[in-house]
């Protein structure tokens, strides 16, 4: 065992990986059912991008620049989902990244477009970000990018919003999707308008075919725009949804939740593995700083959640810092302001703060209760997987109760009195403050919340098998992290032959050393992240977690965090998109953007914010204009690596052309000097 368990750490610090077991039960890909009625429209791609977040808005950036026919649907009706619909409008980024500005030339024009808008990149002079900003400019901004994107390329931008891919038609070998059943949705005849109701209350209702007392559907079959030339695929349907849902769907092989632990993935918290535990989700929400106080009544529902709200530490349990901290409007500057060494100014009347605060508006389920995202036995026991069952494969009771969660958290900040982490005598009200609700809210929606979830984790794809990945490939924990691992809990909580594995697969050029010393810890690791020979974009951020909680529900009184969640954290070396991580097994014309690329759970902690989505976009964009051009699927470009591949080359050499980096400078093997980059 000891000299499989070797080779295997030799094997990885030579790029020819082998993971660890994964037991995958037999795949049966869901039948196509057809609608109710026929289709009220025929609409035909190049690529068909679900999902219009970051990463599906860079997707048709790329295709469209490239000509292509794209079509962008949205369950929303905002583009740009983190910096829009989920109302996260303030850019995460490292300072070395951002200092050198190196990253995709569609994210640097949204950042351009934000300065033109506001004559400054923030508007909301937060504390958190360098760009802080109203979402519904966001949606703007980002949708003028894309119909400039489609003049300059020559392409065709077919822009779906509030709609939703119900069934997916494959070809009798389940290879290719034919075709997608797509349902747009408007109010129905005398209703409210759209955002008038919660995610929670019409996220079913979007999902089925037959109009309902609140929504009339129109049915759209998405097609290929070319006759199949070859056995190349004709046409591109990419998952860029933000909980993995086409992945789901097409119930190709995929994780979620936790991993189990491994030297991949040493600081794992489960030895076994738990797909109930995923990142807290968060309805973000907008409050304005008034001149005078408001009346504040605790809603119905208050007392449930009170048992959870904290400002979580001592040196962030002040209201004018949390309040700065995502301010994405700002009208006037307050006076300077110091607590628990950060700097910001106070806020005054008429700013604007958006709220996303991990023991505040976060929601936390981690069990199988609870869980939003459902786990492909869940889908199979609910019917999602039958032909016609889709319903999005999420658990609309967490959604709602997510929203209460939020709308409480509003009412802790501005009224409450207790403190769950830091006990009494810590929090004061503070009334001078107003929820900000309505079509015209920042937020865009009747109630206040952001119209859909900010999400930081959803399914994420194992990759194909191949001889040097026997069992799939991942991005694992190893392949980004900073962390030494030669502090004792790594020593006790793994195996010897696991430890010594892990260190070997840490040395680089020394694994030799690594696996024929006394003493592993001693052997120097590498100063990198993981090089992937098949790299198509980048990324850089900390390892950050928003750990599930260990019981049900997330607010019970006294809840913890899921113990070994946070042992993950930390700092990461700037990483590399592999394009393996972005094709999944088995169907030939499908490619992952974003969040749900093949990275295991910890790696997912690093790799979700702003500019890494952008970059799978592009990454995902460029890929499938590339194939369709050359007849060749995506993972021919990889399926005898490490060997040269020409055609994927050529594809890399494009991406960086068309000034989408691969690599951040000086990356090699023999470059040690990252300590720098922060």
């Amino acid at each position: 065992m000891m000299r499989h368990i070797a080779k295997r750490a030799i094997a990885r610090s030579l790029s020819l990986l082998s993971l660890s077991a994964i037991l995958l039960e037999p795949l049966v890909l869901p039948v196509f059912a057809a609608p109710p009625r026929n289709p009220d429209q025929t609409v035909d791609c190049d690529i068909l991008v679900v999902g219009g977040g970051l990463s599906g808005a860079a997707t048709a950036y790329e295709g469209l620049l490239a000509g292509r026919t794209v079509c962008l649907t949205e369950i929303t009706d905002w583009v740009g989902g983190q910096i829009s619909a989920q109302g996260t409008s303030a850019l995460d980024e490292r300072p070395t990244q951002r200092q050198q500005l190196f990253y995709s030339r569609g994210y640097l024009e949204l950042r351009e477009r934000i300065q033109r808008k506001y004559r400054q990149l923030n508007p909301g002079d937060c504390w958190v970000s360098e760009s802080c900003f109203l979402p519904g400019d966001g949606h703007e901004i980002l949708s003028s990018i894309l119909r400039d994107a489609a003049r300059r390329g020559r392409g065709n931008l077919r822009w779906y919003p509030n709609t939703v891919v119900k069934d997916l038609e494959f070809n009798p070998n389940r290879t290719v999707i034919q075709s997608a059943i797509a349902i747009q949705h408007r109010p129905a005849r005398g209703t409210a308008p759209l955002n008038t109701l919660p995610l929670s209350q019409t996220l079913e209702d979007a999902y089925r075919y037959e109009n309902s007392a609140q929504l009339d559907k129109t049915i759209i079959r998405f097609t290929p725009r070319r006759q199949a030339q070859g056995t190349a695929p004709n046409w591109y349907v990419v998952d860029a949804t933000e909980t993995g849902e086409l992945i789901g769907l097409a119930d190709v092989p995929h994780r979620l939740g936790i991993d189990p632990r491994s030297f991949l993935e040493p600081s794992s918290a489960s030895a076994t593995g738990d797909p109930y535990c995923t990142q807290g989700f968060t309805y973000t929400f907008a409050m304005e700083a008034t001149q005078e106080p408001q009346t504040h009544t605790p809603p119905p529902f208050y007392d449930q959640y009170a048992p959870y709200y904290s400002y979580e530490l001592q040196r962030l349990a002040d209201f004018g810092l949390v309040f700065t901290y995502r301010r994405i409007w700002s009208p006037r500057t307050g006076e300077p302001q110091r607590f628990g060494g950060i700097n910001f100014t106070a806020p005054t009347p008429g700013d604007i703060s958006m709220q996303n605060w991990t023991w505040g508006n976060d929601y936390r389920p981690g069990t199988s209760q609870d869980n939003l995202i459902y786990t492909r036995e869940q889908l199979q026991a609910t019917g999602q997987l039958q032909p016609g069952g889709w319903l999005g494969g999420l658990r609309t009771e967490t959604l709602r109760r997510g929203e209460e969660h939020a709308k409480g958290y509003f009412h802790w900040l501005v009224a409450g009195t207790t403190d769950s982490q830091l006990g009494d005598g810590v929090k004061r009200p503070y009334p001078n403050n107003r929820f900000l609700s309505g079509f015209n809210s920042p937020m865009g929606t009747a109630h206040g919340l952001s119209k859909y979830p900010y999400m930081r984790e959803g399914r994420r794809i194992i990759g194909r098998p191949s001889p040097a990945h026997p069992d799939g490939f991942m991005v694992w924990e190893i392949d980004i992290s900073r962390r030494d691992y030669n502090d004792a809990y790594y020593r006790e909580t793994l195996s010897p032959s696991t430890y010594r594995a892990l260190k070997a697969a840490l040395a680089g050029l020394e694994a030799t050393q690594a696996l024929q010393s006394q003493n592993p810890q001693n052997v120097a690791r590498r100063t990198r992240s993981t090089i992937f020979p098949d790299s198509v974009g980048i990324g850089h951020y900390a390892i950050d977690f928003h750990p599930c909680m260990t019981f049900s529900p997330p607010e019970a009184p006294g809840n913890t965090e899921r113990e070994g969640e946070r042992q993950g954290a930390g700092q990461a070396y700037p990483f590399q998109i592999p394009l393996r991580a972005l094709i999944p097994q088995r169907v030939d014309n499908m490619l992952i953007a974003g969040k749900s690329i093949a990275t295991s759970h910890i790696a997912a902690a690093a790799y979700r914010v702003h500019s890494f989505e952008w970059s799978a976009g592009a990454a995902a964009g460029t890929t499938a204009a590339f194939a369709l051009e050359r007849n060749i699927a995506p993972y021919q470009l990889v399926e005898n690596l490490p060997q040269p591949q020409p055609q994927l080359e050529a594809l890399q050499r494009r991406l960086q052309a068309n000034n989408n980096p691969i690599a951040f400078p000086n990356t090699s093997i023999f470059n040690l000097d990252w300590g720098n980059w922060r």
